[in-house]
Formats: C-alpha cells, sequence, structure tokens
C-alpha cells in the first residue's frame, strides 16, 4: 500500500541540467477545499505582456492575469493509503537523522511536511523498539484539482500545469521571472513553483538573509553559503516534487529584482563557489548571532557530529582568554553571557536578551499539562553541551507528578520566545521564571552579525568562511558530484 499519492516531477534533471532549483512559492494551495468549501484562489498577474499558461492536456490560455481556483473532483476508483507516521520533529535536520537511521536498517523512510516535519514509512513492518509512531490509513475518493476561471467559465486544469511569464510575474511584493509550475505536493494540495536559475536564486536570497548594507567580504561569504546550502539541501522536498521552498525551513527568497549593485557585484565575484568537505557540499548552516560562541551540530539538531560544525569561543585574543569550553556548567555560562566586550558581532540586538515565562504561559505551551490542567511549578536545565547549550530542560509539576523534557531543536519549537538555546534559568518567584542568554539563532556555522564584525576589521570572505567552517575548501559547479 503506497504511503501517499507519487509526485511526477524531474528535479534533479533539472537541476544538472540548467544549474536550476525548483522553488516553492506557495505551498498547500487548495488546502480546505471540500464540498461547497473552497479554499483561496491564486491569482496570478503579469508585470509586462500576457502569461502563457499550459496543461498537461494540451490546454493554452494567454492572458496578462489569470485565476486559479480549486475544487474536489471524485476519483472514478478510490485510492487507498497508509503509512506509519513518525514525529513532529522541530527541524528537517533531525528528521533526516531518523530517516537515515530507518533506510540503514532497511526501511523505506521518506521525509514529508504537511505542516510540520514528519517521517512516513510504509505499513506491513513494525518499527525499532523505541519510536513512538502514529498509524495513518485513508481512503481517498476525491482530490483537489486546480481550474482556470474565465468569463465563460471554468476549465479543469491536468497538472503539473506550466506557467510562462516573458516579462515577469507579480507575487509576493515582487516580480519573479520563472518559468513556473503548479504542481501536486503528497498531501492533496498543490504548489506554485519557481524554476530559477541558481545564480539568480542567490539574488533573491543573499540581501534578505544577511542584508544588502553588510560589507563586500560579508555579502560574498553569504553568497558563498547560499549556494552551499542550496547545493545541499536539494532533496529537502522531494517528496513534493521540487527542491527548496521560499520562507526560514530553508533559505528566505522574495524578489531578486531588487538585488542592490553591491549584492549583485559579491555573487558574480563568488560565481558557482562553495563549500565542501570530502569532495561533497558542506551543510552550510548559519544564524544571526551566536552570543560569542559557536554551537557544535549536535548541540542543535538531533544528528550526528559534523568535523567542520564545533563549539569554540568566537571573538578577540581577549575574548579567548576570558573563557574555558566547556561551558556545561551553569556557572561558567552565567559568567560568559554577563560580559560582550571583545565577541564577535557583539552589536547584534539579540547578542544579550531575556525573556519571562509564567507557569500558566508554559501550561498553555506544553500538552500534558494542558491536557491535565496543572501547572508547572519547576523549570531545570538537566543537560548542557560543550558551547552552553541547553540539550535538555525539564519541566516539571511537583504536586501532580507531570514531567515534561524538551531537547535540543525542540526546546525552541514549543518555546518559540526564546532567541536561542544558550540560556540560564532563573526562578523569580513561585510560577515565574526568567530566561536569560545570548545569541539569536542554532548558533551553529557561521554568525552573520560576526561576519559582519569581521569584514569590518578588514577579514577576506575566504577568511571568515575557514573561521566559521575549519578544514572545508572552495568546490565549483564542475566538482558536483553526479547524481546516481
Amino acid at each position: 500500500m503506497p504511503t501517499h499519492k507519487a509526485i511526477s516531477g524531474q528535479r534533479d534533471q533539472i537541476l544538472e541540467r540548467e544549474p536550476s532549483l525548483l522553488v516553492g512559492l506557495h505551498p498547500y494551495l487548495g488546502r480546505k477545499t471540500k464540498g461547497l468549501q473552497l479554499a483561496q484562489e491564486l491569482r496570478l498577474k503579469s508585470a509586462g505582456g500576457p502569461l502563457i499558461l499550459k496543461d498537461e492536456s494540451g490546454l493554452v490560455h494567454k492572458s496578462r492575469e489569470i485565476t486559479i481556483a480549486w475544487r474536489d473532483v471524485p476519483l472514478p476508483t478510490p485510492k487507498t493509503f497508509g503509512r506509519q507516521v513518525v514525529g513532529p520533529f522541530a527541524s528537517f535536520e533531525s528528521a533526516q537523522r531518523l530517516a537515515l537511521r530507518l533506510r540503514n536498517e532497511g526501511f523505506s523512510a521518506l521525509i514529508a511536511h504537511p505542516d510540520n516535519w514528519e517521517v512516513w514509512v510504509p505499513l506491513g513492518r513494525s518499527l525499532p523498539q523505541g519510536i513512538d509512531f502514529l498509524r495513518w490509513h485513508q481512503a481517498i475518493t476525491s482530490e483537489v484539482q486546480p481550474v482556470l476561471k474565465g468569463v465563460s467559465g471554468e476549465i479543469l486544469l491536468t497538472g503539473p500545469v506550466k506557467i510562462e511569464a516573458g516579462d515577469g510575474l507579480q507575487l509576493k511584493d515582487g516580480v519573479f521571472w520563472g518559468p513556473f509550475w503548479l504542481k501536486a505536493d503528497a498531501y492533496g494540495s498543490w504548489t506554485l513553483v519557481e524554476q530559477v536559475p541558481l545564480e539568480r536564486y542567490l539574488l533573491g536570497v543573499v540581501p534578505y538573509e544577511i542584508g544588502s548594507s553588510a560589507p563586500s567580504a560579508a555579502l560574498a561569504a553569504q553568497a558563498v553559503l547560499a549556494r552551499t546550502w542550496a547545493l545541499a539541501n536539494k532533496h529537502r522536498f522531494a517528496i513534493d516534487g521540487y527542491h527548496l521552498c521560499s520562507d526560514t525551513q530553508c533559505q528566505v527568497y522574495k524578489d531578486p529584482s531588487k538585488a542592490s549593485p553591491r549584492v549583485k557585484d559579491a555573487i558574480a565575484k563568488t560565481a558557482g563557489k562553495y563549500l565542501r568537505w570530502q569532495n561533497k557540499p558542506i551543510h552550510a548552516v548559519y544564524h544571526a548571532t551566536n552570543g560569542g560562541v559557536m554551537a557544535s551540530a549536535s548541540e542543535a539538531w538531533s544528528m550526528a557530529p559534523v568535523p567542520y560544525l564545533r563549539a569554540e569561543l568566537d571573538g578577540s585574543n581577549q575574548w579567548l582568554d576570558r573563557f574555558v569550553l566547556p561551558l556545561d556548567q551553569s556557572s561558567a555560562l552565567r559568567s560568559l553571557l554577563r560580559q560582550s566586550d571583545g565577541a564577535y558581532g557583539n552589536k547584534h540586538p539579540r547578542f544579550r536578551w531575556t525573556r519571562i515565562f509564567q507557569a500558566e504561559d508554559l501550561r498553555k505551551r506544553l500538552d500534558p499539562f494542558l491536557d491535565a490542567n496543572v501547572l508547572p511549578s519547576r523549570v531545570k536545565v538537566l543537560e548542557r553541551g560543550t558551547s552552553g547549550r541547553v540539550l535538555s530542560l525539564e519541566i516539571f509539576s511537583e504536586e501532580n507528578q507531570l514531567r515534561k523534557v524538551l531537547e535540543l531543536d525542540g526546546i525552541r519549537r514549543i518555546l518559540r520566545e526564546l532567541p536561542s538555546t544558550l540560556f540560564v534559568v532563573n526562578e523569580l518567584r513561585k510560577g515565574v521564571w526568567q530566561f536569560s542568554g545570548g545569541g539569536f539563532g542554532h548558533g551553529v556555522g557561521l554568525s552573520q552579525s560576526g561576519a559582519i564584525d569581521l569584514a569590518r576589521k578588514g577579514w577576506k570572505a575566504s577568511q571568515i568562511l575557514k573561521h566559521y567552517y575549519p578544514g572545508t575548501t572552495y568546490g565549483t559547479l564542475q566538482h558536483l558530484p553526479k547524481a546516481p
């Protein structure tokens, strides 16, 4: 029994043939379409001449504006799908760790993102002990299909649907060039996808990730990382027939036409360059600011250690002389959090921060406490990593003996107000806790504010990248290993 509807797509072939990416601009289109309940329509408007729509059946439609609606269409024969669902996971990285483990044990394991990251495994074989899962089984009697709306009525479209925009498509307060595809996903909805050349994709990423005003060396470093990240993560939405999304679950991708001359210059000067380790694109993660200490990959996500992503102090010699790793004791971390002079990127507004949580705030976020209508009475850090980041956080009710342990990236997924997991906890009074911390983001890899700081000190892009990803080397697109 299949786990989901098979999705047609030429993801890897497109990437190899053109060096381009399929980027999801609008996911989950048509969701909630059932009977008389209609999902929001997709309205497409050209930035100039007519759009050209072509569907799989041969239909061709030209217009400067196109409206696509969604209809629930009965199937001639019901389709049955079933799967074992593991999750949700706070990140793709954590989902991938489990999927790789299961594949190594002979399971077919797919990574999906219907709302949160999940791992899907076919029915019929028991998962290893200790893995919690839900069994899902459903007979599908209808499917959501796109329809083209016009003055003469509606025309049912057969996907995938291609949309060409010779003068660009106005979308999300910007202009995108495409071509575009309307593709079914694995969840019964549709995604508007742009096929975009890799270097043009960077024009829509670099300024929105690090800011157009960053020094040239920092922009160049970000360009190399954004290119590397895209190459290393093109399998992220494989189940849905495209490569990457356009929001913070991937890299933020917006209007590439607004890129400044300085951004274009940084991308052009690094054209085709990416960072590699053992002849493969590295896991090029980055974040806003690390609070003065880099995190290792395994402190952020449930994944194996990565040689070039390790815990290190991030600052001048003065900063390095002041502290010693590991910072796995709260007292050592408190000392670091009280200081900032000498740390790279310390001008970022969230280099140091505090957040207050009351028992009621925690109750609403934790299912066991919410279901039992019980207030937590204790918050305790159970384990820290080398960089001082919290690996596990216990929330406990002494009266009712309810206990919830949050781990790794799950901490910030549940306690979304926390800028990072580099924090200490103080109980201000009964039922009120203060989280005092540093940094914004997971803390792994390049600190964008740190890179800006180093660029202003005269560091070159190659020096910045070597600092944050030690042992990696430059590769070019010609070095990319071919897909099997």
